[in-house]
């Protein structure tokens, strides 16, 4: 970790928040319970414990391992359904192959990201490729949910394959931080994610040491989940480590710092850093469907049972 990267990114575009900014402050520190998604792999939920009116429009997050696997080991999810919403899967160590019932589908490696918008409904699987099975490996990612507003849930379903070479590389004013914004904007710059909610997505890695300021939209929230590594977030120096998301105030700026000593198997503090902008409508979430009343999701229920949201391929892969 990480999968892309520069040798030296002083030569990326730099950003910065103008000196005015009025840095967000630390609203709370929460730590992700550890527990087990499809198969039995591994998973950090990083927004457990957290308050929704803090992480609309985002659902829920996991951290898919990281974990080494031995031959035979390597786990995904069996078929199942979705509506309402869009997941998106950014790997960062490994393989895994992605099919739906809407067509969609393919492989991702190292540093890509899919985002599948689920809509009206689709079903679909999450596995290693045959070959990682066989062979074993490191494997680790993550997967965010997005929320759909009402206008939107029922679209139609679509699948955006974004590989690594496609996102946007930034680096922070003296080089001490790089920035891979995989979708939304800063500083001028946009990823390469097409979403139907605005938000802003970056994979951030800062030396030792380095501290990270980064303008950022007043009407969004702000949210950063350590991946690996030790660091700090706001103007107080508030500390969190890997597997802790950190909810921010209100403000128009964001601030990360790294710690001068890192762990050994990451040198560099590895950070997710989100922000979108808050429907604020009714969400219902019961499983694998995202909808405003409790009627809707009877229906995403009864339409699944019915064959309604899809049928899986005939070869069952």
């Amino acid at each position: 970790m990480p999968a892309v990267t520069v040798e030296n990114p002083l030569t990326l575009p730099r950003v910065a928040a103008p000196v005015a900014a009025h840095t967000r402050p630390v609203l709370a520190v929460a730590t992700a319970p550890s527990g087990f998604e499809g198969e039995g792999f591994p998973v950090r939920r990083a927004f457990a414990g957290i308050d929704y009116k803090h992480l609309d429009p985002f659902i829920m997050m996991d951290q898919m391992g990281e974990v080494e696997y031995a031959p035979g080991e390597p786990k995904g999810t069996p078929w199942h359904p979705h509506r309402g919403f869009e997941t998106v899967t950014y790997l960062i160590d490994g393989t895994f192959v992605h099919r739906d019932s809407h067509g969609g589908g393919g492989v991702i490696n190292d540093g890509d990201t899919q985002w599948m918008t689920a809509g009206s409904g689709l079903l679909h699987i999450e596995a290693p490729p045959e070959s990682l099975v066989m062979s074993g490996g490191l494997f680790h990612g993550l997967q965010l949910w997005v929320n759909l507003p009402k206008s939107d849930k029922m679209m139609a379903p679509r699948y955006q394959d974004i590989g690594g070479g496609q996102v946007k590389l930034l680096t922070s004013g003296d080089g001490g931080a790089l920035l891979r914004l995989i979708a939304g904007d800063v500083d001028g710059h946009r990823g390469p994610g097409v979403t139907h909610t605005p938000i802003t997505m970056l994979h951030v890695s800062v030396n030792p040491g380095a501290e990270l300021t980064l303008p950022w939209r007043k009407d969004f929230n702000a949210l950063a989940y350590a991946l690996a590594g030790r660091g700090s977030a706001g103007a107080d120096g508030r500390p969190f480590r890997m597997g802790q998301s950190v909810v921010f105030g209100a403000g128009d700026s964001i601030t990360i710092r790294a710690d001068e000593t890192q762990e050994s198997r990451s040198p560099n503090f590895e950070v997710v850093l989100l922000g979108g902008q808050p429907i604020r409508e009714p969400m219902m979430h019961y499983g694998p469907f995202v909808m405003n009343t409790h009627a809707e999701l009877a229906q995403a229920f009864e339409d699944f049972q019915a064959g309604r949201l899809g049928t899986i391929p005939a070869d069952g892969h």
